[in-house]
């Protein structure tokens, strides 16, 4: 079966955090090729590069320096190119007004940081075949928050 590689770009300050999540997703059936960036301001600066490579999905961490996941949400759906890219909001924090918020501000989905190894390679294989559906036809909507 010919699989594609979907490009994940993920912006998240925790280096910890960025490991797990490039571990899990070696680790599920979806391929995919990562792209790491320690702030929001690195990754806005790629986007409006002439990188030929561009993301399929964008995993956005909220609590970020110089540039947080609310910052960087409102400048990429400013960017034409970008407005149908799917952008996955990535945080440990779960407050339903920042929620709602961001879901107005154009996010596809929000992936609250689960507690185990185990929990996040459920979640990401959750969200990137749900990325990988939406691509190929029209599904129905999933809830907004992706939890176990």
């Amino acid at each position: 079966m010919n699989q594609t590689l979907i490009n994940v770009y993920l912006a998240d300050d925790d280096s910890d955090d960025r490991t797990f999540f490039s571990d899990a997703l070696k680790e599920i059936p979806i391929k995919t090729k990562v792209s790491e960036f320690n702030n929001g301001v690195d990754l806005m600066a790629d986007l409006v590069s002439e990188n030929e490579t561009r993301p399929d999905v964008i995993f956005l961490d909220l609590k970020m320096p110089m540039m947080d996941g609310f910052e960087c949400l409102a400048d990429i759906r400013e960017l034409p190119e970008f407005k149908d890219t799917p952008i996955i909001i990535y945080s440990t924090s779960y407050h339903p007004k920042e929620i709602t918020r961001l879901k107005e501000m154009g996010a596809s989905l929000y992936l609250q940081k689960p507690s185990s190894y185990n929990q996040l390679k459920t979640l990401l294989h959750k969200c990137l075949s749900y990325i990988k559906n939406t691509s190929k036809s029209e599904t129905a909507e999933p809830e907004f928050v992706i939890s176990i």
